[in-house]
This record gives C-alpha cells, structure tokens and sequence, in this order.
C-alpha cells in the first residue's frame, strides 16, 4: 500500500512537502556537526530527493533506499551524485558497520507496528561504531490502520508513543543525545507531533 501510495501521489507530496517549513533541516545539520566530511550515510525512505538528500549528499556519500519507484526516479534525477536502491525498508539487507549515519525521516509511520523494533535492531548493526542515528517516530500509538484518502491516495500509519520510542531505542544499545516531540503544522492535516532523535551507537 504504502508502495502504490507514493507511486500515485509522487508529484502532489513533493509540491505539498515544500509547502511548509519542517524541522528536518534544522536536525540534519545537527547531525552534520557530529559527521566528518565523506561519511557514508544511508538514507532510509529518502523519497523523491528532497531537501534532506541533497543537504546530506553535498557532504557525504549517500545511499537512499525507497520503496517507491516513482519517488526514485526523482530522486535519481535531483541528486545524481548519491546512489539510490528500490527496496522494502524491513527487508533490505547491508553488511554491519556498512554506515556512519543512517537518516530516517516519516518512514516509521509507515512500517507495522510489529516490525517497528526489529528495524531499529538492523540499523543498529548496520551502523559502525559511534555511528549516528537521525529519525523520526511517531507518538500517538496508533495501532496499524489505513487513511483512505492522504494527499490522494490511501496510506498505511502506525506507532507507539514517547515512552515505547525511548525504551525501544535505548534498549537496542543507542545512547540518545537528542530527542523530544517537536509538533509542527501541517498543511492539509493540522498540527502533527513527531518524536526526533539523534542517537548513537557506542564505540
């Protein structure tokens, strides 16, 4: 679903996304602060090369994974210097330690609930010592339900709530050096509250 959805709406999300202001690039350069030049950074659920890929591919080097082809394909032609993979975030796979930093923004709201943990276990490994966690997770434990209609198309959301994100976190081995709920209009859905996290796996 979440697949089909992107692929339908690739166009009208990337006009609605630069429609308002949201906190990503403010986080993105807090996590810059912490990387060296020519890092390597995978961008989980990049979507189609928004400003968050092209702020982290002028720096590093960037690997985005999307399930939506039609968002790769503007990625690919936005941000020709990073390489771009068409996969299921729960299922792709990298060796550990592949990575120095792994971004991952709005993709958990769309991953089940039951998978949600599991995924936060295979950054972790794909992560080299003191690597760098930058994500997003939702806070209104919401259990896995369908929007019939967002931007056009329906959508699969789920979630847990701050106490669940915290403990998932930080008992899969991140230390959390950033992380609070940052609530943020947006248009078309009113006022959202994400949790941010900048996190790191120890040395």
């Amino acid at each position: 679903m979440v697949r089909r959805g992107y692929d339908a709406i690739a166009k009208r999300y990337a006009e609605w996304a630069s429609s308002f202001e949201s906190p990503a690039l403010r986080w993105v350069e807090m996590l810059e602060q912490r990387l060296p030049e020519r890092s390597r950074v995978l961008d989980l659920g990049c979507g189609g090369g928004g400003p968050t890929t092209r702020a982290l591919a002028a720096r590093h080097d960037v690997v985005g994974v999307d399930i939506s082809e039609r968002q790769l394909e503007r990625a690919r032609r936005l941000v020709p210097e990073a390489r771009f993979l068409s996969a299921d975030a729960t299922e792709v796979a990298f060796e550990p330690e592949s990575f120095d930093a792994v971004v991952s923004l709005f993709l958990l709201g769309h991953v089940p609930r039951a998978k949600q943990r599991p995924l936060l276990e295979r950054i972790f490994r794909w992560l080299a010592p003191g690597g760098r966690l930058l994500a997003t997770l939702g806070t209104a434990n919401a259990d896995d339900e369908v929007e019939a209609d967002w931007l056009g198309a329906p959508m699969f959301f789920a979630s847990y709530d701050e106490a669940w994100n915290r403990h998932a976190l930080e008992s899969t081995g991140f230390v959390l050096e950033e992380a609070r709920v940052v609530p943020f209009e947006e248009p078309g859905h009113g006022v959202v509250s994400f949790m941010w996290v900048l996190a790191r796996k120890p040395e």
